[in-house]
């Protein structure tokens, strides 16, 4: 008896529950109708935007309706979190070079955050993947085939750091957009009169050769886009053979 009660309250992803039941009605939504509400009310006012009840306001009906399609508000957020992952081509032909190839995915990847900044606000929870989400998975390790080094387990750390790393530049980014320019100038300031006292060589020498994200809006910065720069550095070393024990 304990077994059956344990698998009743099991928990089950919303990709494996069918979107109608075999009896009653013919549903009067649809998931993707459900998804397409929550996306736009969190792209309009963030994640904290989205409720069952809200999506069900912009859908012009009632609370009670909508759980027929979703358990609660974590499947909401499984669902938005898919369809944002779709939004990345998966279609762009791999080249072979696994370096080139995953830096051309986590640029695409960085412009879905962009689009969607409450994705940054999604709980990293372990396995959050849906069945886009699994795409991307395969495409990723598709990329890393050629990479002889790394075992199975390991290019999936590879590409759980990649992604991580991703969200980490657009939260930067999106920082960079929000913040008011005359508080970056005053930043700017602060740094300027901190080396001009000493006691910080190495800083002063780094702001002078052009240090980006850093506060100091306007300078110089390493040739090339910055965000390529730092994703080839991270998969060199992701990518490397591991040290002998």
């Amino acid at each position: 008896m304990a077994d059956k009660a344990d698998r009743a309250t099991e928990a089950v992803v919303v990709w494996e529950r069918p979107e109608r039941g075999a009896r009653g009605p013919a549903p009067e939504r649809s998931r993707e109708q459900l998804t397409a509400a929550a996306v736009g009310l969190a792209d309009a006012g963030g994640l904290a935007a989205v409720s069952v009840r809200q999506v069900a306001r912009e859908l012009g009906t009632g609370p009670a309706s909508l759980y027929r399609y979703v358990a609660g508000r974590d499947d909401l957020v499984d669902l938005m979190v898919d369809a944002a992952t779709a939004e990345v081509d998966l279609d762009v032909e791999l080249t072979g070079d696994p370096v080139a190839d995953l830096v051309g995915l986590a640029a695409r990847t960085q412009q879905v955050h962009l689009r969607h900044p409450w994705l940054l606000e999604v709980a990293p929870e372990a396995l959050r993947t849906g069945p886009r989400g699994v795409d991307y998975l395969e495409y990723a390790l598709r990329a890393l085939e050629p990479v002889a080094a790394l075992t199975g387990p390991g290019k999936l750390e590879a590409v759980a750091v990649l992604n991580a790393l991703v969200a980490m530049l657009s939260a930067v980014e999106l920082r960079t957009r929000r913040s008011p320019t005359g508080r970056q100038s005053a930043q700017s300031a602060y740094l300027d009169a901190v080396v001009a006292r000493g006691g910080h060589p190495l800083l002063a020498a780094a702001l002078a050769g052009g240090a980006a994200g850093v506060g100091r809006p306007g300078t110089e910065s390493p040739a090339g886009d910055p965000f390529e720069r730092l994703v080839r550095r991270v998969l060199a070393g992701l990518l490397a053979p591991e040290p002998p024990a």
